[in-house]
């Protein structure tokens, strides 16, 4: 790799299956609410205790923040239940090919790392520094953990996730982005990472091969990653 030195891997809606946008959909129109793209783009990726208070208003005020979170949470555990947690195919080989890369890899995301332990504690050996970073009091936190715990520069950084906020602090920042937008039908991910620009979109982890690696890792080095190219269809034949 000529610029990129670290891959940080979100874990739900990436490295698991998303187990978060149907429940906050549900929560919002069982309770009469209408679910937007705006409103889809002020909730997802923000600390809990926001993502509460957004909820909470998106039904009309009647709960607190903290209750709306503490319900959420319930459903949520309840959806799990019938829906459970699982590892999205092609998890071990992408981990093995940015390790063969020469790319340190670290995995984030909003919960603790209980939850990271529980689902992936089988890879943990293909992770670097400490595995996982809980992301929730920092978010979306690429700052540090490029800076704060790998010493690096954003721009030596690639970040997948399944989230378009989280796109917005990567090209702010400089660093690289390659999305994963859930497959859930009412999500507005795809389309929103479409407006902020991202370039290389991914439908399964085996898209993220060598050529699509080699590719961002030009491109960061030519400083010409988030200008002037058409989005990728990566996952739907290929990048663009």
């Amino acid at each position: 790799m000529l610029s990129l030195r670290l891959a940080a891997l979100n874990i739900d809606g990436v490295l698991l299956n998303d187990t978060f946008s149907p429940v906050i959909h549900q929560f919002i129109v069982s309770r009469g609410g209408t679910y937007t793209a705006e409103l889809e783009r002020s909730i997802f990726s923000q600390p809990q205790h926001i993502a509460g208070r957004l909820l909470a208003a998106a039904v009309g005020g009647g709960m607190t923040g903290e209750e709306a979170l503490a319900a959420y949470f319930e459903e949520r555990a309840a959806h799990v239940d019938r829906h459970p947690v699982r590892i999205t195919p092609g998890t071990r080989q992408l981990l093995h090919r940015l390790r063969s890369a020469g790319l340190h890899t670290v995995c984030y995301g909003g919960l603790g790392k209980e939850h990271f332990d529980h689902h992936l504690g089988r890879y943990a050996d293909l992770f670097d520094g400490p595995g996982y970073v809980c992301t929730n009091d920092i978010r979306p936190g690429l700052r540090e953990i490029t800076e704060d715990v790998f010493q690096l520069r954003p721009d030596q950084a690639l970040f997948v996730d399944d989230v378009a906020r989280v796109a917005g602090t990567a090209r702010e920042l400089g660093a690289a982005f390659v999305g994963h937008p859930s497959t859930f039908a009412h999500s507005h991910q795809r389309d929103l990472m479409r407006e902020a620009g991202v370039r290389h979109v991914i439908d399964r982890l085996d898209a993220l091969d060598d050529g699509l690696l080699r590719r961002i890792d030009r491109e960061m080095s030519s400083d010409t990653f988030w200008s002037g190219t058409p989005l990728s269809a990566a996952g739907q034949g290929g990048p663009a």
